[in-house]
């Protein structure tokens, strides 16, 4: 497509055009440049929307993950990269993430640290900022249902143990396992992380609720404290 670099989509052939490529050949025959180039909409005077894209995941080191963490102020920096196309990246890869999201809670058996990494993954491993997430579990340590607990910011997050433990109650949980990610990449606990950790088991076994796990979570790893044997099992 070289050809065109310096043309106008629409005076592309119709079988280059990302839009028209989509409807004869389907979405899968799609690069993922052609498929931000259709929430683009347009390019600039100097490239088209498909060029616009391509250099935006560059940006990205061609990696969705990370283009999934650049914030609206953050894209809007980019020539051609505009409010309404800023929206439209974001939305596109929320719905992704949400999708993710979804699954059949009630049929998920945790069985292993493992086990809860691949469930909550999807959810806070690529975020700009911390998150906290709590994930009940009935007497047959399957999911009832994962709650965000706290939101925070590039540093920490606060965590109200009443709260996590009235929620639990709430849902007749049995037990639970606590989750929350480090937007640094670092998975050691900070003495932060251990005092919580012992709060949230204290407080678990006082109501019954007992606290499983604590999961911190990187890219592509995560630390356990339950498989360190900082958690009574």
């Amino acid at each position: 497509m070289n050809e065109y670099k310096n043309l106008s989509i629409k005076n592309w052939a119709v079988d280059d055009r990302p839009r028209e490529k989509l409807i004869k050949n389907g979405v899968r025959n799609l690069s993922t440049a052609e498929l931000i180039a259709i929430l683009l909409g347009s390019g600039t005077k100097e490239m088209t929307a498909v060029d616009l894209a391509k250099f935006l995941l560059s940006k990205a080191n061609n990696k969705l993950k990370e283009l999934s963490r650049y914030t609206f102020d953050q894209l809007i920096v980019f020539k051609g990269i505009g409010e309404a196309k800023a929206i439209s990246i974001i939305a596109a890869l929320e719905i992704a993430r949400r999708m993710n999201e979804e699954s059949g809670n009630e049929k998920i058996k945790i069985t292993s640290s493992k086990d809860v990494y691949e469930f909550i993954r999807p959810v806070i491993e690529n975020l700009p900022h911390e998150e906290f997430w709590a994930i009940f579990l009935n007497q047959a340590n399957k999911i009832i249902e994962r709650v965000k607990i706290s939101h925070g910011g590039i540093a920490g997050t606060v965590t109200d143990i009443r709260i996590l433990y009235k929620t639990a109650l709430e849902k007749l949980a049995c037990s639970v396992i606590v989750c929350h990610n480090h937007p640094s990449g670092n998975i050691e606990p900070s003495n932060a992380d251990k005092e919580l950790t012992r709060k949230l088991y204290e407080a678990g076994n006082i109501i019954d609720v007992k606290l499983l796990d604590h999961l911190i979570i990187g890219e592509n790893r995560y630390f356990s404290f339950a498989d360190e044997g900082m958690i009574k099992r």
